[in-house]
């Protein structure tokens, strides 16, 4: 193990061990409450340019597996833990071996519990992080460090590929990869759908010609606001829509509505959800650092879920224009499974040509 120094834009220091030597890193940092699932936060796409604090004091414990993880890399910047587990289930790979194998910085024994709130009393905030000594290179470094306005490019893949349903196949959907967990794919299929995914940048003229039933607007990282939506805008009102996390804000800014940057974000596996059609409270996973304007929504929307803690939109539908779509993750991974009927009701409705939640 060597030493290294977490510099945070409000020029607090903190000292750590690090896994790796020479490595100086970049990015937003923000923390998350789940007491497991690192895995699956590891290889999140929406965590992209994102150095992450896990608040649960001991990760690792039970290792990595191959079938854990939701994209195909690791998309953190860096990772940032109270207690590393070096000691996981017999013939699993460690979370040590896992990241260093990927040359994914992770600092360890350091006061997580100080990081949480300073990041809860100032909202998230940049950070630097080497294994050198601070110099006035670094803080300028960060002085003039400014999250990635293309982060969507630099997190999902390039590439259109084709999923078929598991089970009988009742619905047809264009799913369009703003950097999309491939569990949010797997649900799809469970729940009787031939899904196929577009990269981020393809055309109106592709999805319309495919014939689908329905289209999917994927999670991702960074402000929707840098995000082109003109496929959005022009889709709409042509085939259902439906849209998670990211997805859920550019349906909103493409109605012309607004987003704005939460404080500190909502990331982990214990947010309470309330369902405003039925009076459900459930408990959802999350991972987003924006939130869709409620006054801003046009007059066809109707606000389906909200946060229980602090009253943001969790969900809103249009039916005038065929549009579903929620803030939440229903597919979980990491989290309770508590709203995976969705994606089941999402299919079927696109099977009879309906919308609903």
């Amino acid at each position: 193990m060597s030493r290294a120094k977490i510099l945070l834009e409000n020029g607090t220091v903190l000292d750590a061990e690090a896994n790796l030597n020479d490595k100086t890193v970049l990015g937003e940092l923000v923390f998350n409450t789940a007491m497991t699932g690192y895995q699956e936060i590891l290889t999140d796409p929406s965590y992209a340019s994102q150095i992450v604090v896990m608040t649960y004091p001991l990760i690792g414990n039970y290792g990595v597996e191959k079938e854990f993880a939701v994209s195909k890399k690791i998309q953190v910047s860096a990772f940032i833990i109270k207690e590393n587990s070096e000691t996981p289930l017999d013939g699993v790979m460690s979370l040590s071996d896992y990241l260093l194998t990927n040359d994914i910085l992770c600092l360890s024994n350091v006061d997580t519990r100080k990081i949480t709130k300073i990041i809860r009393s100032t909202g998230s905030i940049n950070c630097l992080i080497t294994t050198d000594e601070i110099t006035d290179k670094h803080r300028k470094m960060l002085a003039e460090y400014e999250f990635p306005k293309n982060v969507v490019e630099l997190s999902c893949e390039k590439k259109t590929e084709k999923f078929p349903a598991v089970g009988e196949k009742i619905a047809d959907f264009a799913l369009i990869d703003y950097g999309v967990k491939s569990s949010i794919v797997e649900q799809l299929q469970l729940s009787g759908a031939d899904v196929t995914v577009f990269p981020y940048d393809v055309s109106t003229e592709t999805i319309l010609d495919g014939n689908f039933d329905a289209v999917m607007l994927s999670n991702g990282a960074g402000n929707p606001k840098d995000v082109n939506i003109e496929t959005v805008k022009n889709l709409i009102g042509k085939l259902p829509i439906f849209g998670i996390c990211l997805g859920h804000q550019l349906l909103a800014l493409a109605l012309g509505g607004d987003t704005f940057k939460l404080k500190f974000g909502h990331r982990g596996a214990n947010h309470p959800i309330i369902n405003l059609e039925t009076g459900k409270v459930f408990i959802s996973s999350q991972n987003h650092g924006f939130a869709v304007d409620e006054k801003s929504l046009p007059s066809t929307a109707t606000i389906t879920h909200k946060n229980v803690n602090d009253g943001t939109v969790e969900g809103f539908c249009d039916k005038s224009k065929k549009i579903t779509c929620v803030q939440f993750h229903p597919e979980a991974t990491p989290g309770p499974e508590d709203a995976r009927e969705i994606f089941q009701n999402w299919v079927k409705s696109a099977s009879r040509g309906n919308v609903h939640a």
